[in-house]
């Protein structure tokens, strides 16, 4: 089989806490807008975390049937939705042998409302009450397939559960598919909906979300300030495909997926390595196959989730792959300081911010950056938005369990 076959993205969606489509995500991830709020969605009254970044104003009815809604656990909503999107954009559809069409989807925790939801009926009501599609509903690789049936992929249909990497796992993993001749094009992302009091109440209890009352003072990366993550919930969508077909058939191309760094720590369940040896390989990994350069003008989107240690572990990351002063000289960001982190999907909406950032010159802030640490000593851009005509864009996702990726992205 052909391994150098060059992969590009030539249709994305988006449904998220800041956009239900491209357009709006990408205008307010440049503006920094922030997305976090209290949350609607339940009581958080007897929860010590009250804020989330939850999709609004998003009907399932726009891409599902009715009775398909109400069978439907929502992070599955929301994928379906922006892989519809994305395909609808890249007019793929009839192109491709359906046994050479596949799909790759990342979640970090699947339908766990729905888990939720059954769980309560069978205890207050006993286990008749149960919905005999509980188990549909709630598995992890339901979103793969539901987008494999909406769209006649008979290729590969699976799954990429690595925690908070996932979303970019299935995208590198998607990557690889086309690169070594598994599949001309992939329908890849990642989606999650995991904002529901026992999720929160999980997060909470191991110190792992920000207590903030304040939106503006919650989302904190690389801030001196930082005491966990908000949780944020959604989905993005690509479609990736051979460069020479999707070429010969004029598909508008945002840019190619060119590197993929994937390791585990082998550590520790959740902290990461205290001398980043998987995130900084992944880095290393991923840049090679990028062929990075010292004259690269990079950006780098940071997994940056306003953890103490992760912020921290994720600086050295960057310092050891790519040396201390080009780490310095990079543009580093973190979006989850607007949209919260998105989990299994944040790899996915941060690809997207990767892609745009090189599109159109502008790197996104980091808003609510006000006492950078010491110990995240880089170019975090900020608060405002930046003009940078960069070359090279990587993005970093590191989850529990010790997974990590980094997927570099450059112009065609």
């Amino acid at each position: 089989m052909n391994e150098n076959r060059r992969v590009v993205v030539t249709g994305v969606g988006a449904v998220t806490p800041i956009g239900n489509n491209v357009k709006d995500t990408w205008n307010n991830l440049k503006s920094g807008k922030n997305g976090i709020a209290p949350i609607s969605l339940f009581d958080t009254s007897n929860l010590k975390s009250k804020l989330g970044a939850e999709v609004k104003d998003f009907d399932p009815k726009e891409y599902l049937e009715v009775n398909e809604t109400l069978r439907t656990d929502r992070y599955a909503q929301f994928a379906v939705a922006a892989a519809k999107q994305a395909v609808d954009e890249s007019k793929i559809e009839g192109t491709v042998e359906p046994e050479r069409f596949a799909v790759m989807f990342g979640t970090g925790i699947g339908g766990i409302r729905t888990f939720e939801i059954e769980h309560t009926k069978m205890l207050e009501k006993g286990p008749r009450r149960v919905s005999p599609l509980f188990v549909p509903m709630m598995i992890s690789n339901m979103a793969a397939g539901m987008i494999a049936i909406k769209h006649d992929c008979r290729g590969s249909a699976m799954p990429a559960v690595t925690a908070c990497a996932s979303g970019s796992n299935a995208i590198g993993e998607a990557l690889r598919m086309i690169r070594h001749g598994y599949a001309d094009a992939v329908i890849t992302g990642g989606s999650e909906a995991a904002i529901c009091p026992s999720a929160i109440a999980g997060f909470a209890n191991m110190q792992a979300l920000s207590t903030s009352e304040d939106p503006d003072a919650a989302s904190l990366p690389f801030d001196r300030r930082r005491g966990g993550f908000v949780i944020g919930e959604g989905s993005v969508a690509f479609v990736l495909e051979e460069y020479e077909r999707a070429k010969a058939r004029g598909a508008k191309i945002y840019g190619e997926v060119c590197g993929y760094g994937s390791t585990c720590d082998a550590y520790h369940i959740t902290a990461p390595h205290p001398e980043a040896r998987g995130g900084a390989q992944a880095m290393k990994d991923a840049m090679k196959e990028a062929e990075y350069s010292e004259k690269d003008i990079v950006y780098i989107n940071a997994h940056g989730t306003g953890t103490p240690m992760n912020d921290a572990i994720e600086t050295v990351a960057i310092k050891k792959a790519m040396g201390e002063d080009a780490a310095k000289k990079a543009y580093v960001s973190s979006t989850k300081s607007m949209t919260g982190h998105m989990l299994g999907a944040a790899g996915a909406i941060e690809a997207l911010a990767c892609l745009f950032a090189l599109n159109e010159g502008i790197i996104p802030p980091t808003i609510n950056l006000k006492e950078q640490d010491e110990a995240c000593d880089l170019n975090c851009v900020p608060n405002t938005a930046v003009k940078a005509n960069i070359t090279l864009a990587l993005s970093n996702s590191l989850g529990f369990g010790g997974h990590n990726a980094c997927l570099a992205f450059r112009k065609v």
